[in-house]
């Protein structure tokens, strides 16, 4: 298996299924109902609906950093703000979120083990790191989902 195959792996691990620590993100995300994931469960921290977003907005700009865009994320980009906190706006976060990681994958099985030592376009690390970074990214913030969810 190539590493890039190894590492396309992974990530359908972390979000799917089947990862050796435990739930994945989506595992973690079932069940949880719009006003769950809008509810702020400990004061200063960041709301379920907030770290979808943000995920969901990383795996984008690692995506569009993959296509060898210079991606400069403002604070927005980095945390989109939840504008709708119906039910439809959170069905909505959701598929975007799995739209955005199918996407993401796709980009990652497109690549070649050679372009995995590449440096990405405009930063100091290369492509292996950052696509690694991204699983554990996610995997960083599933994780406090599945706290704020058992606090709910």
């Amino acid at each position: 298996m190539s590493e890039v195959r190894r590492i396309a792996d992974q990530l359908r691990r972390a979000y799917e299924g089947e990862a050796w620590h435990g739930p994945s993100l989506k595992q973690i995300l079932a069940g949880i109902t719009s006003e769950q994931a809008a509810r702020r469960v400990v004061p200063n921290a960041h709301t379920i609906w907030e770290l979808v977003h943000h995920i969901g907005a990383w795996e984008s700009i690692v995506r569009r950093r993959l296509s060898c865009e210079v991606v400069n994320a403002t604070p927005e980009m980095d945390w989109p703000p939840v504008r709708d906190t119906g039910d439809a706006a959170w069905k909505e976060a959701l598929a975007n979120l799995e739209r955005g990681h199918m996407q993401l994958r796709e980009a990652v099985a497109a690549l070649s083990d050679e372009q995995l030592r590449e440096k990405v376009v405009g930063e100091n690390y290369s492509v292996y790191g950052m696509v690694h970074g991204v699983i554990q990214h996610d995997l960083y913030h599933a994780g406090q989902i599945a706290i704020l969810k058992k606090a709910l």
